[in-house]
């Protein structure tokens, strides 16, 4: 019994002497295995134990075990000095040194035009509203007095999605689609579709602006994407006239391209509004490149048939609405060439804005 408690203390301090040298983590994590590994000289030394008679074992025991203890503390101890250690320069370094600015981030360009619309819109007491991306028929087509017929309603223009179990989502045939509305999920093509929502979930007045990430099937160029962002305006309420939707336009626009910006309406057809137009613009920046006019909304009054199918008496409300892109009026406003350039995420064209 008495030659075996005197090897306890020697290995214990041969092995505080080698945790303690270690020059690295690597070292380190070797000579721990060496001594309290599996095969360690110090677990070699605990599995002898067993040769120790019944009388003999816990005065063994209770010595290992505190030996055990300070071997383990000493080992933390000295591998938090080496992490220290690592984590320090290497070079000497003056700390007395100005410290090094992180450099800020920057809101995306369409981030910048989108909340530029919106606090105009807001000056003049429009609230923003929101709505899902995946829609159905009834709000993105039937509500807004579209047409069966209507080319939008196609699958060659419209992503058209529906429930399979076998495949999770997965295209619906155009003809399915049309043959069972309520099966009709799709991503929704404009953000009219949340002017249909607020008008059944709210009596009039309705003064609100969407803006929102919107989904047709257009090839990617320099001018189109097949994702984009728009936003829409909606005003409704007793005696509002065409004067109104103008006069708005004009404020908007000038808030957002400059003091100098002209609008002007030409007839067009929409189906949700009645009468409708397109509207033009001009200022400084587009007779710098070289035309009168560019084409940059739709609007209109809003269809009597889409009152009626909200809940909405033609009789007293009126309205008007009106809807266009974001990407269209970044790329006016930042001299953009590709609308390509505002989703490839290249930190070099993002850092000019």
């Amino acid at each position: 019994m008495s030659g075996f408690l005197d090897e306890i203390e020697p290995l214990k301090q041969s092995a505080l002497t080698q945790l303690q040298a270690a020059p690295d983590a690597a070292a380190l994590e070797q000579t721990k295995g060496l001594w309290l590994g599996p095969n360690g000289r110090f677990t070699a030394l605990m599995k002898q134990m067993g040769t120790l008679s019944k009388e003999e074992k816990p005065a063994a025991g209770k010595l290992i075990n505190a030996a055990k203890v300070e071997l383990e503390s000493a080992l933390n101890a000295r591998r938090e000095e080496l992490e220290l250690a690592a984590a320090l320069p290497k070079e000497p370094t003056d700390f007395t040194l100005p410290g090094r600015r992180r450099a800020l981030g920057k809101l995306h360009p369409l981030t910048q035009v989108t909340d530029d619309i919106v606090r105009a819109f807001r000056k003049i007491g429009f609230a923003v509203a929101d709505g899902p991306e995946i829609e159905d028929e009834y709000h993105c087509f039937d509500a807004l007095n579209t047409p069966a017929d209507h080319p939008a309603r196609d699958s060659q223009d419209t992503f058209y999605i529906g429930t399979n179990t076998a495949s999770g989502l997965a295209a619906l045939p155009e003809s399915d689609v049309q043959r069972d509305p309520a099966r009709g999920k799709l991503l929704r093509t404009h953000t009219s579709s949340v002017q249909i929502r607020v008008m059944k979930s709210q009596p009039p007045p309705v003064r609100i602006i969407v803006p929102g990430r919107v989904y047709r099937r257009d090839n990617a160029d320099a001018t189109h994407n097949p994702t984009f962002h728009q936003i829409e305006g909606l005003y409704v309420d007793k005696n509002v006239t065409v004067g109104d939707l103008k006069g708005t336009v004009e404020f908007v626009f000038r808030e957002l391209m400059g003091n100098d910006v002209k609008i002007r309406f030409r007839p067009h057809y929409f189906s949700y509004t009645e009468p409708s137009y397109e509207i033009d613009f001009t200022n400084a920046l587009v007779k710098r490149m070289g035309k009168d006019w560019l084409e940059i909304a739709g609007c209109g009054m809003v269809h009597p048939q889409v009152f009626e199918t909200v809940g909405y008496d033609p009789e007293v409300w009126t309205g008007w609405a009106f809807g266009f892109g974001i990407e269209r009026i970044a790329m006016l406003r930042y001299g953009i060439n590709d609308i390509r350039l505002l989703y490839e995420n290249d930190v070099r064209f993002l850092k000019q804005f």
